[in-house]
């Protein structure tokens, strides 16, 4: 087991007393029950997704994991730790958002999984959309492609653009995701998945469904 009972009881305790002074008095729970499993979760996990994306091998967990620490400096939450671990798993790591990886965050309500593209640079965000309008058969069988539907619920989500290139209005007519800015689906489990003993396969899973859409998007990169 990777994560059990202690890991999202931390999170529960954490919660109502958000400060740094029970935090330093809880600093070895943290490190105990949080910080080396979720480390080690990585560690499993990585060379498992390697294995479907050969492009990940060699990435560490330090370069993947988030801090626990929030950053309050433009935010009207001062709260200074987050509910939650997170981690992105790509070339690069977690600074790499344009590449179409694998990203989750284990709370204590459960896990949530995003794969795709979260942040398209200028020249990615055109050549994605022009992909889906000139591909739309093959796009809408990724969509409903039997374990991406069953995983992700066949949706691509993202932020939208209330105008794109003329050329691409008769396109988007057909598909109005090419109107998206953003290009990435979503899963999620509830808290009985955080403590299963084989949560990085179940992981892994979710990523083998996302990869032919990730591979369509890769196309761009």
């Amino acid at each position: 087991m990777y994560l059990n009972e202690n890991y999202r009881q931390f999170f529960i305790d954490l919660a109502p007393n958000n400060n740094s002074e029970w935090f330093n008095t809880n600093r070895k729970r943290y490190e105990k029950d949080v910080k080396v499993p979720f480390n080690n979760l990585l560690s499993g996990l990585i060379p498992k997704l390697s294995e479907v994306d050969k492009n990940i091998t060699g990435v560490k967990p330090s370069e993947c994991i988030f801090r626990i620490n929030r950053d309050i400096r433009f935010s009207k939450d001062k709260t200074p730790y987050k509910l939650m671990m997170s981690a992105a798993i790509a070339p690069g790591g977690k600074k790499n958002f344009t590449y179409p990886g694998f990203y989750f965050e284990a709370t204590p309500e459960g896990i949530n999984i995003y794969c795709g593209v979260y942040v398209a640079e200028k020249d990615q965000l055109e050549k994605i959309r022009n992909l889906i309008a000139n591909n739309l058969k093959k796009f809408e069988g990724l969509l409903n492609a039997p374990e991406f539907k069953k995983k992700f619920g066949g949706k691509m989500l993202g932020e939208t653009q209330t105008r794109i290139p003329k050329e691409l209005k008769e396109a988007a007519e057909k598909q109005p995701i090419i109107y998206n800015k953003q290009f990435y689906y979503m899963a999620s489990m509830d808290e009985t998945f955080l403590t299963r003993p084989d949560l990085d396969d179940v992981l892994t899973e979710y990523f083998k469904a996302a990869q032919p859409m990730n591979n369509f998007l890769k196309e761009c990169l």
